[in-house]
């Protein structure tokens, strides 16, 4: 076929096929631009591998105040407090869940109020008190949140149960006596797949009972 055959399929105005441009060319241009492309697109890929590479840094030395005892730590600035808890120190009470915010189960008290350790630095937690589920109890003896969730059968499976006892723990330092409402509220930031919210909201008002009664 001629490069004029290879014109006469082309329908429309010359803006389609071009003046004196036939399909064979046509198409070897295609070619070497997919080339072009391809090969800008290794370079932007290379370019966004190295950008991803983080650079080792060096271990800071950190004092957290935990459970009222003191720890000196070596560990990574961007380290969470979840994994200084759980890895470095064994308290394995704080649960790993979502790590992102929005379950609520590694919730522990800074300063007497609710934090998710999975979103908190643990650098940031220096010279601040910090208390975990095991902060709670008194040698053997359970906390009275801890006694008022068995007490009133406050969970199924369990796992997110530690996150909601901090939550009613930390609710209770700021509202002693709280409405349903306010207890709602309180543990709003906490998920029980299992859906034991009706006893949990019990156990949170038992537990203020208890507190207010003289119990710790």
């Amino acid at each position: 076929m001629s490069e004029d055959q290879d014109t006469k399929g082309c329908r429309g105005s010359s803006n389609a096929c071009g003046k004196g441009v036939t399909r064979r060319q046509f198409l070897a241009s295609l070619g070497i631009g997919a080339v072009a492309v391809a090969a800008s697109g290794n370079l932007r890929g290379e370019k966004e591998a190295s950008a991803a590479v983080i650079k080792s840094e060096e271990a800071l030395e950190i004092n957290l105040k935990i459970n009222s005892q003191q720890y000196r730590l070596l560990i990574e600035p961007r380290g969470s407090l979840l994994h200084v808890l759980r890895e470095e120190l064994g308290l394995t009470g704080t649960k790993v869940g979502c790590e992102r915010g929005e379950c609520g189960a590694c919730t522990v008290l800074i300063n007497n109020m609710p934090r998710y350790a999975c979103m908190t630095l643990a650098v940031e937690a220096e010279g601040m008190e910090i208390t975990t589920l095991e902060g709670l109890m008194h040698g053997k003896k359970l906390g009275s949140v801890q006694e008022a969730f068995v007490e009133h059968d406050a969970f199924q499976c369990g796992y997110c149960t530690p996150g909601q006892i901090m939550a009613v723990e930390g609710l209770l330092h700021k509202t002693p006596n709280p409405s349903l409402d306010q207890i709602r509220d309180g543990v709003s930031g906490n998920l029980c797949r299992c859906g034991a919210y009706i006893n949990i909201f019990k156990a949170a008002k038992k537990a203020g009972e208890l507190k207010r009664g003289g119990a710790s």
